[in-house]
């Protein structure tokens, strides 16, 4: 019997999002979803992340409505599948229990089988509740552990710390650090469990190694989602699946690559020659690649990265030395030759016109949004030359706030804090002289327990309090929903518990999503009912008008035409 690999495309919410900021329409996506249902992926993620946010903003549509859309139209075929942000959700902040309740519930019973639950902090205590919803309400857990790396400290730094008599850690994400994480997720009631590195730094050696762990000592399905940023992704992927992941996340040729997941055309070549069956049918894989190009083609206002080339996996042959790669890549993903294998992915991916590794974030090991985040803040004042200074601070930030993985959003709070510290230090300032309340919040404890404890003496220096305080939801205030009686007598800016949901998780771009969309509802029948009244008013004037004076007069005694 054949070994299998099942295989969750993203395309549709990761691919996108890396790739072209989240702006497929929903025609768009629905030209596609037919082929999708004859493809045969286990899962297909389609929702969450930043597709909510994103299509409210800028594309006027409703989050709820696409999602149930999707699985009007793919049914049971795949799982469908969603990104949250545990008890964060999608925002910066923890939200109270019935929230998060109401969100899990809802996304559910619209359509999402799987819900891939994350935590900034890698804290299992802000995933727990999530797990318990999920679940209840018929869902799968899929419950994330988040890589990341160490700081990096030069032996200067390490020695002067030591001096200093506060010693710099040695060694914090270890294996063992990701893999008692994942088991206590199992224990939580985690249906599979996700090593997600949404940074793409986790190099093929170190997945082999934390594959193995995991498979060793949990019972539960395991998955990969890695990104090809920085240039491990493919390589990484590989060695994912030598070392015996159950499922593996990809997107489709045309959405896959540079900042994106790896190719599913590359992972099923790799599986063809291991003999291992994904079950895909890779002519409907073809057909929707093809659309997908027309799709980017149509969004090329917003696509700064390289097209791949057309390649139809059901017809075309490799060259005899790009084929031979492939093979060479598996035996020394098999030996554990990290350095050779790399090499061969990069050629394979060179071949296919994917993007060049950033070379700028695999040096810094940051995210390449956080990278770019930086930049931007430090072009907005003009001062893009203290980059490489903001790129050394980030260790020192990133420790004294108790080393949070750099992963959305600690990354930015991360990264945007470092600016500022560098900023204060040109300008003669301590360290620290101005800080952003996200950046209080996480030293303090809002959101949650950070990897290693925040030293009291810097807690007390940045938020006031030698004590971790949690944030408590018992202040937590429901954002406004206003009545528009103009409209009518019971109509308000949420009328369903979804729209309550989109205006408690997104405040500011709900609620002009939803004033739109009242005005586009209501707003046609009050100008005809306007319209109307008008008519009437004229009529009456014209009536008026014709009578004598003492019609006239008799009729304003009587009450009439009170407005004449």
């Amino acid at each position: 019997m054949k070994p299998t690999l099942l295989l969750r495309d993203v395309t549709l919410r990761d691919g996108q999002q890396s790739l072209f900021a989240t702006r497929m329409k929903q025609s768009q996506i629905e030209r596609v979803l037919p082929l999708y249902k004859e493809a045969g992926f286990y899962a297909i993620e389609v929702w969450g992340g930043a597709v909510p946010d994103s299509i409210m903003r800028f594309l006027n549509e409703d989050p709820w409505e696409r999602l149930e859309k999707i699985k009007q139209e793919i049914g049971t075929i795949s799982h469908l599948t969603a990104l949250s942000r545990g008890r964060n959700l999608f925002g910066y902040n923890p939200y109270p229990e019935e929230v998060i309740e109401g969100f899990n519930r809802n996304a559910v019973q619209s359509g999402i089988s799987i819900m891939r639950i994350f935590d900034a902090l890698n804290d299992t205590s802000n995933i727990k509740s999530t797990i318990r919803y999920v679940k209840e309400n018929g869902g799968m857990a899929d419950c994330v552990v988040c890589y990341t790396v160490d700081p990096k400290f030069t032996r200067k730094e390490r020695v002067t710390a030591y001096f200093k008599g506060k010693p710099l850690p040695k060694a914090i994400f270890t294996n063992d650090y990701f893999l008692k994480m994942a088991l206590e997720l199992e224990a939580m009631g985690a249906d599979m469990i996700t090593l997600k590195d949404m940074a793409g730094l986790v190099p093929p050696g170190r997945v082999g190694q934390i594959i193995r762990s995991f498979k060793q000592q949990l019972k539960i399905p395991v998955d990969f989602h890695t990104h090809c940023t920085p240039g491990f992704g493919l390589a990484s992927s590989l060695a994912a699946i030598i070392n015996g992941v159950d499922i593996v996340d990809t997107a489709i040729l045309n959405f896959a690559g540079g900042p994106a997941a790896p190719a599913f055309e590359l992972i099923q070549l790799f599986c063809t020659k291991l003999g291992i069956d994904t079950g895909i049918n890779t002519d409907a894989i073809v057909k929707i690649n093809k659309i997908l190009k027309d799709i980017r083609l149509e969004m090329a206002d917003i696509d700064s990265y390289k097209i791949p080339i057309d390649f139809d996996i059901t017809t075309d042959k490799l060259p005899p030395e790009i084929d031979r790669l492939f093979d060479d890549a598996i035996t020394y993903a098999k030996k554990d030759n990290e350095h050779k294998l790399l090499e061969a992915c990069g050629m394979i991916e060179n071949y296919f016109n994917f993007p060049e590794p950033d070379e700028k974030v695999k040096f810094a090991e940051v995210p390449g949004g956080m990278y770019t985040n930086m930049l931007s803040q430090l072009k907005q004042v003009k001062q893009e030359d203290l980059l490489p200074r903001v790129l050394e601070v980030i260790p020192t930030v990133r420790l004294a706030a108790g080393c949070p993985p750099l992963v959305t959003p600690t990354s930015q709070i991360v990264g945007a804090q470092a600016v500022n510290c560098v900023i204060d230090e040109k300008n003669g300032k301590p360290f620290y002289s101005n800080n952003s309340n996200q950046f209080v919040n996480l030293v303090k404890g809002s959101y949650g327990k950070t990897p290693i404890p925040v030293d009291p003496d810097f807690r007390e220096k940045i938020a006031g309090t030698r004590d971790e305080i949690p944030f408590n939801t018992d202040h937590y205030e429901k954002q406004p929903n206003p009545f528009f009686p103009k409209y009518g007598e019971n109509i308000r800016l949420a009328s369903t518990e979804k729209e309550e949901l989109l205006l408690e998780l997104f405040p500011t771009v709900a609620n002009k999503f939803l004033q739109d969309r009242i005005e586009l509802r209501y707003g046609p029948k009050l100008e005809e009912e306007e319209a109307r009244k008008q008519q009437a008013y004229d009529a009456e004037v014209q009536k008026y008008s014709s009578l004598s004076d003492q019609e006239k007069q008799d009729r304003l005694i009587d009450g009439l035409y009170h407005w004449a």
